[in-house]
């Protein structure tokens, strides 16, 4: 009989860190959490804010494991699924029994914004007087949501986005352990992709393995694989901008919107582009434009050393406007086309 093939774990649960050391980027974390197990000075209540894909949920586990808690005694809580009174109530009785083999039981809740008035009054009064073995560790992304008498209750530590950078240098190290060989270019998009996310970005890097028929990928071919738009297509859009070329902008626009570009996407590395422009002309560095590929930094140093040219602040704000409400119109294209008509077309 023939086995039954395995399916391949996904990559952000497989290069997961497992000890603080494997934690990137949250170095000011770490460095508290362990000197609170070294003196033996374990708060009862943490709360771990920051955007998705940042590790809180990773570096509670790591906690709870560092402070002794076993894998029995380890509880996850979604609260976007356990948002009601009656499951914090289960919770808040379950709480006060002894641990099963551990000094501590240790309860983390994930998304803890989500639970409803009646489910946090209920937390409160366990966060108030919790067992000696217990702690908590709630995780948000919305830590504006939750009540200042839950947040007064908690230790407090907000996690850091990676940097663009990092999230590269993360999927270039990582499709290297996969045997896969990419881009810098190419990483580079599946980082601005990522969003400020490790968890999105291995994501994105597996269905780029996925859909790749070989060992190597270059970027136009993950540009195509994650919806985003190819180099030139962005060239010609900052070249519309700067000529004053209405045509040659929308032009490109609409060949990004029927190639099933993500038009949010598109409207960031535009002005990634843009900024660069900005940047170079003001600081005379010109190492700004080596994350681009050779062609584009021509371009844009060019567009840089022209003093004349309407790549500018206002521009630039522009842009972060129109990009902001990409997303809020059933043409998605729609902004961008506003905005480059506009500003191609004002004196």
């Amino acid at each position: 009989m023939k086995e039954k093939e395995q399916t391949p774990s996904a990559l952000y649960r497989k290069y997961r860190p497992h000890t603080f050391d494997e934690v990137l980027n949250q170095e000011h974390i770490v460095t508290v959490l362990e000197g609170a197990i070294k003196k033996k000075s374990i708060p009862h209540a943490l709360l771990f804010t920051g955007s998705r894909g940042t590790g809180k949920t990773t570096v509670a586990r790591i906690f709870a494991q560092a402070i002794g808690a076993s894998d029995i005694d380890i509880y996850e809580i979604d609260a976007a699924s356990n948002r009601g009174i009656d499951d914090i109530r289960a919770l808040r009785d379950a709480v006060h029994t002894l641990p099963y083999e551990s000094a501590y039981k240790v309860y983390i809740i994930d998304e803890v914004h989500m639970l409803t008035k009646e489910a946090f009054n209920a937390l409160l009064k366990t966060l108030e007087e919790p067992p000696a073995h217990a702690v908590f560790i709630l995780a948000t992304t919305e830590a504006d949501k939750l009540l200042d008498t839950i947040t007064s209750r908690c230790q407090v530590f907000r996690f850091r986005a990676p940097s663009r950078e990092m999230l590269r240098d993360v999927v270039i190290n990582v499709a290297k352990k996969e045997k896969f060989k990419i881009g810098t270019d190419a990483a580079d998009l599946i980082a601005v992709a990522a969003d400020g996310a490790f968890r999105d970005a291995l994501g994105i890097l597996q269905k780029v393995i996925m859909a790749s028929g070989g060992a190597s990928i270059e970027a136009d071919e993950v540009a195509m694989i994650i919806g985003a738009p190819k180099s030139k297509l962005l060239a010609d859009v900052v070249a519309s901008l700067h000529e004053k070329d209405a045509t040659k902008g929308l032009s490109a626009i609409a060949e990004a919107f029927e190639s099933r570009v993500d038009m949010k996407l598109f409207g960031k590395l535009l002005i990634e582009r843009v900024r660069a422009v900005i940047l170079v002309r003001h600081t005379k560095n010109a190492e700004l434009l080596t994350q681009f590929g050779e062609d584009d930094q021509k371009q844009l140093k060019q567009y840089a050393e022209d003093s004349s040219s309407p790549l500018n602040s206002h521009l630039l704000l522009r842009l972060l406007e129109t990009v902001s409400v990409i997303g809020g119109t059933h043409l998605p294209q729609l902004p961008l086309e506003l905005a480059v008509i506009e500003l191609t077309t004002e004196k």
